[in-house]
């Protein structure tokens, strides 16, 4: 099992700055730390390197696990998940009232696995952006 260096970690957090490179929660207020996601997990071929690795919030990346990525419910086909060293957030989604807007496969099927908008998410990503924290 590869170890994350403290070094690595603190280049992974200042390079999303501090936010979860999945559904954008801030570190600040979140119940626990946030935490380095393979983002091609090591079952999968995936290393531990700057390269293949994301900020991840708990909830996020408990629900990623050693997934690759999912049907799109839209289209059936298998997509992979939104990769956060190769696609730009803002052409994959939207933000809209506290809920993430899926814009193209790879976001419907990151939006529905990670479940970027259950209804608690939503409510605390709603509550932050009423104090311009999110």
């Amino acid at each position: 099992m590869d170890t994350i260096s403290a070094e690595l970690r603190r280049f992974i957090t200042d390079r999303a700055k501090d936010r979860c490179e999945y559904c954008l929660a801030p570190q600040t207020f979140a119940l626990h730390k946030h935490e380095p996601d393979h983002i091609i997990p090591r079952q999968h071929g995936g290393e531990t390197s700057s390269d293949n690795l994301a900020l991840a919030c708990f909830r996020c990346n408990r629900y990623k696990g050693p997934n690759l990525g999912s049907i799109d419910p839209d289209t059936g086909e298998l997509v992979g998940f939104f990769h956060p060293r190769r696609h730009h957030w803002r052409e994959h989604f939207r933000l809209g009232d506290g809920i993430i807007i899926p814009l193209t496969a790879e976001a419907r099927v990151t939006v529905l696995i990670l479940r970027l908008n259950d209804e608690d998410r939503a409510f605390e990503r709603r509550a932050l952006m009423s104090e311009g924290l999110y």
